[in-house]
């Protein structure tokens, strides 16, 4: 029986890149779950790849089909923008181990759904000003920048993934984010491989 293995922590704590390296390394052929969202695309993003992006409509019907795992809605200044995982096929568990990007409320619902010996979280600790250095780094890239949203989703994960909400969930070990990411993506790295033998 395979193991969905769930990478989760605050904005800009390095889970895209993290998970780019996790899914190169042959070694523990971990299987991707695209999951969806109904925001805007952003510049450099391509659709079935960080995301399947789909309209409100679309999210409705996967909805009333009750093909919707978890989900989870944000009230941004741009509109509301949704984030779910849809039992769409990708999954197998007799098939092989999976590796997907969540929140810690999805991380959850789909240990819920899944099963808690089927399910492993992956949290990603990073300082707050490191987070806060990256995340002003990124958002000067992009053509339009959003500092007003960019603050939102700051604020937003200290309290999501405060300590009385890691504690009640049970996610007990953290990987440290600070300083060089090889240095953590090798220590994820050696914990799947433990898990998956």
């Amino acid at each position: 029986m395979g193991k969905i293995f769930l990478l989760m922590g605050k904005s800009s704590s390095g889970k895209d890149t993290i998970y780019r390296e996790l899914m190169r390394k042959k070694d523990i052929g971990l299987k991707k779950v695209v999951s969806y969202t109904t925001r805007p695309m952003r510049e450099g993003e391509t659709d079935g790849v960080q995301y399947l992006f789909k309209n409100e409509e679309e999210y409705r019907k996967l909805k009333e089909d009750k093909k919707i795992i978890e989900e989870r809605t944000y009230h941004t200044k741009c509109g509301e923008w949704r984030y779910f995982t849809a039992d769409d096929g990708q999954i197998d568990l007799e098939d092989g181990n999976y590796l997907i990007i969540g929140t810690l409320e999805s991380y959850c619902y789909i240990r819920d759904y899944f099963g808690k010996d089927n399910v492993v979280p992956v949290y990603i600790d990073t300082d707050p000003g490191v987070r806060l250095k990256r995340a002003m780094h990124r958002e000067e890239k992009q053509e339009n920048p959003r500092y007003d949203e960019m603050c939102r989703r700051f604020l937003a994960d200290e309290e999501d993934f405060s300590d009385a909400k890691l504690s009640e969930a049970k996610i007990e070990k953290r990987f440290e984010n600070n300083a060089e990411i090889e240095d953590c993506i090798m220590e994820i790295t050696k914990y799947i491989a433990q898990k998956i033998r």
